[in-house]
């Protein structure tokens, strides 16, 4: 057979930049989780593909490509039957496929971190490469039942991201919550992601690879048609992921009153999923459409399966890759230029992808149910809870932190609540005095009480004044307090922590509740200046409206020594007139 070579260069491009598709999993799934489980799941996914590879070289290709029938295919890689590869290499299709393979895989493990064994996340991923995998894939692209009904998955928005979503969903579920993700009623608790830098590098690497993943489906550049056909395929691909980003956007800045930053990175790879399925079929405006629906829909399915359903899905992939796979299969029949609903095309195609969504569905998720109780009443699939609360690196990987030299304990709390209350006005100069005491409460322990009575502390007239402020006011606390006339201050750093009722802040649709927030503690002693200047001046500074702003302490100061002169009291402090 004579090949062309522009077809093999194509393919093999579109193989690389699939495999690449890897890196951009691990840093997403790595960044929204906890830094003390970093290396587990950096592991994972690197294993997910070099378990995969030989699983689907030695038994998964076969049972893929190799037959007629859903279960019945050549185990020897080195015999395919009849398949015809067309105008490229066999070993460049089997290349190209197995990268496809390693992505189905390697969805589940971001649904399953912080919890799951890793060896029994090697079991998993070897058997639904070698099994689950390669069986729904026969019926979809290797001449089985689905395709002779004509459904259609041009790139694998079923066969590849459903059959991945499904298997996260079911392992996330068997599996059950991570530790403190829900309180005793059931209400759920943010538990934030510790490096959103990492996830966005993650979604710009996935959305560069999808026009491989998507594009190099064409496996063929040799002809105009196929250039033309690539060429659509790569601008639809883009603009689904665009709206449904600018969707996502619009509807958290409603929902939760601000943008959510993970949600939005979690909206482009919706999009790209959805439009994996069509993206051949459809014209722009489809495109747009199945963009602007699946922006929706996975704002509404992470609410759902974590509020709702209560599974725990750290990383949105059973939203993602699961609602957004089915959905954007589902869009062929409605969006096809050529046999949609929307194309007059009747609902003859809609109902053929509808069963082979159904089927395909059906089949993984019992599989995988089959799979998952196993594993769990053998060798087990959830760790230890001393295992979960240290964190995975150091027991299941001897790795003390996935960031030597830096700090990566959890620092997150465990309160009930955790919010902020709008008191009505933002404005220093026109709040009231009981306004700006529940924004910036003082805590006096001056020379008058009956505590410094007892303990016959003289008034020296001499205060220390300890301000626990936010950092962003800290610059502009600096200089008003020393327009007033201070001139030395001790700075600190230090987290703060209170339960505080009212309009909360959101992480992924879930109120947070981590309570612990970086602030600074601003200490000064006065003599000569009034302590209460220097507390009015403070609460105007730090005023916002809201309750938090900071806290301020006096308390009296009996006696001061200057190391250096030996000078004591006021001549110590050297206060200005």
């Amino acid at each position: 057979m004579a090949y062309v070579s522009v077809d093999v260069m194509w393919t093999l491009l579109g193989a690389a930049m699939v495999f690449f598709m890897q890196a951009g999993f691990s840093l997403c799934e790595a960044g929204l989780t906890r830094a003390k489980n970093t290396g587990n799941i950096l592991m994972k996914n690197l294993m997910d593909f070099c378990i995969g590879t030989p699983a689907f070289w030695l038994v998964g290709f076969g049972l893929m490509f190799g037959g007629t029938g859903a279960f019945v295919g050549r185990f020897d890689p080195f015999i395919l039957g009849d398949y015809d590869f067309g105008s490229i290499p066999k070993w460049c299709y089997v290349i190209f496929q197995t990268v496809f393979c390693a992505t189905a895989a390697t969805i589940v493990s971001g649904s399953m971190a912080e919890r799951t064994k890793f060896s029994s996340y090697c079991v998993y991923s070897a058997l639904i490469s070698l099994l689950v995998y390669p069986i729904s894939g026969h019926w979809i692209w290797g001449g089985g039942w689905l395709s002779e009904l004509g459904f259609h998955d041009f790139a694998g928005s079923c066969a590849v991201h459903m059959v991945g979503g499904v298997a996260a969903c079911i392992g996330a579920a068997t599996l059950g919550p991570r530790i403190g993700k829900y309180s005793k009623d059931g209400t759920p608790r943010a538990i934030p992601g510790h490096n959103l830098t990492a996830v966005a590098l993650g979604v710009f690497i996935l959305w560069f690879c999808w026009f491989g993943f998507n594009g190099c489906s064409t496996v063929s550049m040799s002809s105009e048609e196929a250039m033309l056909s690539a060429s659509l395929i790569f601008m639809n691909t883009n603009l689904a992921a665009a709206v449904a980003t600018c969707v996502v956007l619009v509807v958290t800045w409603i929902l939760y009153k601000k943008p959510d930053v993970s949600m939005c990175l979690n909206g482009a790879l919706a999009g790209l999923v959805a439009i994996t399925a069509g993206c051949d079929v459809v014209d722009p405006f489809g495109a747009f459409f199945i963009g602007l629906a699946a922006g929706g829909l996975v704002v509404a399915s992470v609410e759902f399966f974590d509020k709702v359903a209560k599974i725990d899905d750290p990383v949105g992939a059973i939203s993602v890759h699961g609602a957004c796979g089915m959905f954007g299969t589902l869009a062929v029949g409605l969006f096809a230029t050529d046999g949609g609903v929307f194309y007059g095309g009747g609902f003859g195609m809609l109902g053929t992808q509808a069963l082979g969504v159904l089927a395909v569905a059906a089949w993984a998720a019992a599989m995988m149910a089959v799979i998952f109780q196993v594993i769990k009443r053998t060798i087990g699939l959830r760790v230890e809870q001393e295992i979960e609360i240290d964190g995975l690196d150091l027991h299941e990987h001897g790795l003390a932190s996935a960031y030597s030299g830096f700090a990566v304990h959890d620092v997150m709390g465990t309160l009930d609540v955790n919010e902020n209350t709008d008191l009505g006005e933002d404005d220093p100069q026109k709040a009231t005095e009981a306004q700006m005491n529940a924004a910036v409460s003082v805590v006096r322990q001056d020379g008058a009480s009956a505590q410094a009575q007892d303990m016959r502390i003289p008034d020296t007239g001499m205060y220390k004044v300890a301000i626990i402020a936010k950092l962003s006011r800290f610059e502009k606390l600096k200089r008003a307090l020393n327009e007033l006339g201070v001139t030395g201050m001790t700075v600190t750093q230090v987290m703060g922590c209170g339960i505080q009722r009212g309009a909360g802040e959101y992480y992924r649709g879930v109120e947070m509740d981590a309570t612990l927030l970086p602030k600074i503690k601003i200490e000064v002693v006065v003599n000569k200046i009034p302590v209460d200047q220097v507390i009015e001046t403070a609460k105007k500074v730090l005023y916002s409206g809201r309750i938090g702003d900071g806290k301020i302490f006096v308390f009296h100061v009996a006696r001061v020594v200057k190391v250096r002169t030996g000078e004591e009291d006021g001549r110590a402090l050297q206060d200005v007139e």
